[in-house]
């Protein structure tokens, strides 16, 4: 199964959307949603810092800022046709 990890913050607003974009894609697609909340991991704020979400397929970068639902569907078949 295919994993989506969106690293987060609390408090994102635009986290909570991306989380809602994916969450309606879900079913469709079929995926597995991972959340990841960044703050107070040095590591994690130190590469993602105020780009959060950051959107992950099977970790590997596919975005940030914002799920584009057409980009999205395209990186996640790309991606299954290279596995």
């Amino acid at each position: 199964m295919t994993v989506i990890t969106i690293f987060s913050r609390h408090g994102c607003h635009l986290c909570d959307v991306a989380l809602d974009v994916l969450t309606s894609m879900q079913g469709e697609l079929n995926f597995d949603i991972e959340k990841i909340y960044i703050d107070g991991k040095i590591e994690l704020e130190k590469l993602y810092g105020e780009q959060v979400p950051v959107i992950h397929i099977d970790g590997v970068h596919h975005d940030f800022f914002k799920v584009d639902p057409e980009r999205f569907r395209s990186s996640l078949e790309k991606h299954r046709r290279h596995q």
